[in-house]
């Protein structure tokens, strides 16, 4: 199965290419799928997806179209930003025939991951959706047999993939100065989606498992698995535990809100947190090596320890360069072929073992045992 999904990303790599290639120096032509995901709001106006600006305001993309079903969600963002009428579509193929935009980016619910990248995959246009990829892993191998069929890209958004930090940790274990991994401490979460006033369409789709793929474990669970992949070079655990809990069944009857995961790893263990419980929002990542730790605070700032130090030294990770610096600079440099995703944090091949890993906890929270990999196809 493994060899398969290689050989299968290799191809990807080598014969993905755009259905209409914008002429050089022309902005690319980009569409958004679905309204529904409260984080579109950070797109359209900029935020820390995409810290070089909002797709609105910025040379490189131009927006051509928006698809949702609901108009009346369509029309509450139009006045907010003072979109035209004409950008509106109740569907992908009726807007990629009119438009012909190079790349969809997905807000629509996870669930509906599968199929918006099946329809668009048909019709040969890149997607970026926000993570996570799918809501099991079956949907995942599914996504990746169609992205190779359609010969397109499939990229996954996270916030932390932008954080200076956490690409000081990859660069410092890769470079030998901490030694070779043994763990890490991944932390993920905030108050809660009630809590933090998210849409109240985000949030129907955050309280349905279905719709979400639990709730907790899905939503910040996705960001600890995807950072230990990257950090592993793709390699897969041997084994995921994880446990769940509702303490707020009041807010979320549904869905988990507290999750710990374990990845057990031949020679490294990590341990994911995600939670609708803190007090306030939490990104952060403890990584230990044999020989020296580094703890990714927030977004910039680091705390670095190498042995025979006496004490540790706090620094800010180096700024990052574009395009490995803002979700819609890597989507025009990928899909333009000036770069190629391979086994980064938003590739398709890091976030098809993601999905795996959150199938395998799933299992694991509801079993109350320790679920090996590879899962079945």
């Amino acid at each position: 199965m493994y060899k398969f999904v290689l050989v299968m990303f290799a191809f990807l790599a080598l014969h993905a290419k755009s259905a209409v290639a914008a002429p050089d120096g022309a902005p690319m032509k980009v569409a958004i799928v679905g309204l529904v995901h409260g984080h579109v709001d950070g797109f359209l106006k900029g935020g820390a997806l995409t810290p070089a600006g909002g797709i609105l305001n910025r040379p490189d993309v131009q927006l051509v179209g928006i698809v949702e079903p609901r108009r009346d969600l369509f029309d509450a963002y139009a006045q907010r930003y003072h979109l035209p009428a004409s950008l509106y579509f109740r569907g992908i193929q009726e807007m990629v025939s009119q438009t012909h935009p190079q790349a969809v980016i997905v807000f629509t619910a996870p669930s509906e991951h599968r199929r918006v990248i099946e329809e668009s995959a048909a019709l040969g246009v890149h997607v970026m959706v926000e993570k996570p990829l799918a809501t099991s892993y079956k949907d995942a191998l599914a996504i990746a047999d169609a992205a190779q069929r359609g010969h397109i890209h499939v990229l996954i958004d996270f916030e932390t993939t932008w954080y200076a930090s956490n690409s000081e940790a990859f660069h410092l274990l890769h470079q030998g100065a901490l030694g070779a991994i043994v763990k890490t401490i991944i932390r993920d979460g905030h108050q809660g989606p009630q809590l933090i006033n998210v849409p109240p369409e985000f949030l129907a789709f955050l309280n349905d498992p279905k719709q979400n793929g639990g709730g907790a474990l899905y939503d910040f669970g996705c960001y600890g698995a995807n950072l230990m992949t990257w950090l592993m070079d793709g390699e897969a655990p041997i084994s995921v535990t994880a446990v769940t809990k509702q303490l707020q069944p009041d807010l979320y009857p549904n869905v988990d809100d507290e999750a710990e995961i374990i990845l057990n790893y031949k020679s490294a263990v990590s341990i994911i947190q995600a939670s609708w419980n803190w007090p306030f929002g939490v990104k952060q990542m403890d990584l230990y090596g044999r020989t020296g730790y580094i703890k990714a605070i927030d977004s910039e700032r680091i705390e670095i320890r190498i042995q025979g130090d006496d004490v540790s030294q706090n620094a800010k990770g180096q700024a990052l360069k574009a395009p490995n610096d803002d979700s819609l600079h890597y989507l025009v440099a990928v899909v333009n072929g000036d770069i190629q995703e391979g086994d980064s944090l938003s590739s398709l091949k890091n976030n098809v073992l993601v999905s795996e890993i959150l199938d395998a906890a799933r299992q694991s929270a509801q079993s109350g045992k320790t679920v090996g990999l590879p899962l079945p196809k």
